[in-house]
């Protein structure tokens, strides 16, 4: 699932060049991904809109750190200037977030209508049953207020709503506290790095209120909700390729914190000892961060296999990264996770699968494999394949977390889609597969890719099938690659109890429209009567839950006046998806990953803007 990873993928091979000739530096150590099309390296276009210090802090303590680590600073500056076309120092002074006036109201100790961390539910159902307005209502929404991301070029975080106030995170690394009704700021707080998660908000009894997420360089952060402040910050796995991008799960005085990586793409690198990696989850005591177990995807440590062309060691087994967020059952006190691919061979038996674990001791209870002997990173699609393993692939992750869902016999099942463009139904008890419906086609990034919603009688699934074609003009020369608008999208209901489809709905269409693919890769939203579905074509729309028609379209492509006077706009839509609450639909847009549009903007709307 490493396609979430790559927001700025450099691939350094060794090179000796002149540090301050920073076109000579790229064209030695950066061109072969970036100008060469590899599926999930953004082209330099993507990367131009950058500027020169937030390509420094990729490479300093971002998704590139690995790599950055081995070039000498003045070369990554070189390398950054030559990138964005801009000199450093050219960032403009941060904009001061406009600062709220009047008090926030007081926290509630049971929200009557929120969204907090990845779904409103432990069970990671994506569906709001108290949105604070009706399907008959979706039709009037209008924006109420946009928030620009200052110096960003990515906005793709998914929102959190509790009791008036808005959380959420962004690609400079600052979360902010911010008023639902007019997108003033409470606080803001600056993390390491790069903040992938949704905010998780969390209360016990009388004690305050707190917030939890963590950042790309895998770091977990504890910060009071009212004031900002922060409360414990840990390291979530010392691996240095480590990550964190599913939201932390509060229950019970615990945190469950999934670790993924960005080991995938350090494979596309002959030089780099592939791989040693394993996902996992980690519990926690979420009032001080001690550790209280860890549960490893794979069983056992990476071990020396074979050599590759380069004469580099390579290790396995790897992978196994657990990139959602944790599914609970509190009644039957178990977690249920997906895994991602294997980064070597041999690929583990618990990889491309749904695990479950004891929600006390994380014991697992069983393992219930969907693609067996999937072993993929970023060398299979790169320049040299030195570290492509064999069978290369297919690259079928679960980056989607399953959903639980209780019939209306009291039966218990698992509802989770796969990159494979399959949608699987399966039994609680046993981890066995009831049903299989394919929607896609699949692919690297095909299939079911960040999150799916039911309302418990139907599974709404969006398919991505992103696909790339080669680019037009100068750029074949250079072999770039650029979205396909014709092939993607669609949003299908399939019936939780045998996955026979109810409806789908057909793609978007992009027409003429640039940078534009109808895939649908962000994580879906429903409420009563509807759901919510953006795209990479840049709308947000909502579709009938009955027949699958549309509702309400909104194009977020285009420039927004923000209340904290930040220059902004949006772009494509793709991994977090909209957070709906206390009567209001609240989302990010910009993702220039993979061929898509920037843009650095929150968007919130109501009916008829109110």
């Amino acid at each position: 699932m490493f396609r979430s990873a790559c927001v700025v993928t450099f691939v350094f091979l060794a090179a000796a060049a002149s540090a301050q000739d920073g076109a000579s530096l790229y064209a030695a150590q950066c061109s072969v991904c970036h100008d060469g099309g590899v599926v999930r390296a953004p082209a330099r276009r993507a990367l131009s809109e950058m500027t020169p210090e937030r390509i420094v802090a990729a490479l300093e303590n971002g998704v590139m750190r690995a790599q950055g680590a081995s070039i000498a600073v003045d070369e990554r500056r070189a390398i950054a200037v030559f990138i964005s076309g801009k000199p450093l120092g050219s960032l403009a002074a941060p904009v001061t977030t406009a600062k709220c006036t009047a008090a926030p109201s007081a926290f509630t100790a049971s929200p009557r209508s929120a969204w907090t961390g990845w779904s409103p539910t432990f069970a990671n159902d994506r569906y709001q049953p108290q949105p604070g307005l009706a399907a008959a209502d979706v039709p009037k929404l209008k924006l109420k207020w946009a928030f620009g991301f200052a110096g960003d070029t990515q906005a793709s975080v998914q929102p959190t709503i509790v009791d008036g106030r808005v959380f959420v995170g962004s690609a400079s690394g600052r979360v902010y506290a911010l008023s639902l009704t007019e997108g003033c700021a409470y606080w803001t707080f600056d993390a390491d790095a790069q903040v992938r998660t949704a905010i998780a908000v969390g209360r016990e009894g009388t004690a305050a209120p707190t917030v939890f997420f963590a950042d790309v360089a895998a770091n977990v952060y504890s910060l009071d909700a009212a004031s900002g402040q922060l409360r414990w910050k840990r390291k979530a796995d010392d691996h240095p390729l480590a990550r964190v991008t599913g939201t932390p799960r509060f229950i019970d005085g615990r945190l469950y914190i999934p670790v993924s990586s960005l080991e995938e793409l350090g494979g596309a690198d002959p030089g780099y000892q592939c791989c040693t990696f394993r996902g996992s989850v980690l519990a926690v005591d979420a009032s001080t961060g001690s550790q209280l177990w860890r549960r490893y995807t794979i069983g056992e440590t990476a071990k020396p296999t074979t050599k590759n062309k380069a004469g580099t060691q390579l290790f396995g087994p790897s992978g196994g990264a657990v990139w959602s967020s944790p599914t609970i059952d509190p009644a039957g006190r178990m977690i249920y996770i997906g895994t991602g691919d294997s980064y070597s061979q041999p690929a583990a038996p618990t990889t491309d699968a749904i695990m479950a674990l004891d929600l006390g001791s994380g014991d697992i209870k069983w393992v219930s494999q969907l693609t067996s002997g999937d072993a993929w990173n970023l060398a299979c699609g790169g320049a040299d394949p030195a570290n492509c393993p064999a069978g290369s692939g297919p690259d079928f992750d679960f980056g989607s977390p399953p959903m639980l869902v209780t019939l209306p016999s009291g039966q218990k099942r698992l509802v989770v889609g796969q990159k494979s463009g399959v949608v699987h139904g399966l039994d609680t008890a046993n981890g066995k597969v009831l049903w299989s419906t394919r929607v896609g086609k699949g692919g690297v990034l095909g299939g079911v890719e960040w999150g799916s919603a039911t309302d418990g009688r139907n599974a709404y699934v969006a398919l991505s099938d992103q696909t790339m074609r080669p680019a037009q003009g100068d750029a074949v020369v250079l072999g770039q690659t650029t979205v396909d608008p014709n092939i993607g999208g669609g949003l299908f209901a399939l019936r939780v109890a045998d996955g026979t489809k109810a409806w789908s709905a057909a793609p978007p269409v992009c027409g003429d429209r640039p940078m534009c693919s109808p895939a649908q890769s962000a994580a879906i939203t429903a409420i009563p009567g509807a759901i919510f579905s953006g795209s990479v074509d840049g709308h947000l729309r909502a579709y009938s839950a009955d027949d699958g028609r549309v509702l309400w379209d909104f194009d977020t492509v285009r420039e927004f006046q923000t209340v904290n006077k930040v220059r902004a706009s949006g772009g494509s839509i793709d991994a977090g998806g909209p957070a709906v609450a206390e009567g209001m639909v609240l989302t990010t847009s910009g993702y220039p990953t993979f061929g898509g549009r920037f843009g650095n903007v929150l968007l919130a709307f109501s009916v008829d803007g109110r």
